[in-house]
């Protein structure tokens, strides 16, 4: 499965970098007053898409800033450890093996 991944990670390498090679020609990206901004066209793309993702954080932030604030003012709470007066401690099983972790894209 980690062959897999890394073989689906390598084929959209490829396409991405075979697109900015195809799409060198020169674009030009025309503002307000006049003014314009002439590169090639895969940096105009890419320069769209970091502004996207820009656009998207900001708006996420009044969201996420109430919520942080909303968290920090709940009382802690403590964790219960499972153990009473009545029933022994269970023993802690330490093993050799990697911890698992999940890969997305």
């Amino acid at each position: 499965m980690k062959y897999l991944l890394w073989l689906l990670k390598a084929a959209i390498f490829f396409t991405l970098f075979a697109f900015a090679l195809n799409n060198q020609h020169d674009a030009t990206v025309y503002f307000f007053f006049g003014t314009s901004w002439r590169a090639p066209l895969v940096l105009v793309v890419l320069a769209a898409f970091a502004g996207g993702l820009v656009v998207g954080a900001l708006g996420m932030l009044p969201g996420w800033w109430k919520h942080r604030s909303a968290a920090a003012q709940l009382p802690a709470t403590p964790v219960p450890t499972g153990t009473s007066a009545t029933t022994p401690a269970q023993p802690v099983v330490t093993t050799d093996l990697p911890a698992v972790r999940q890969h997305g894209l």
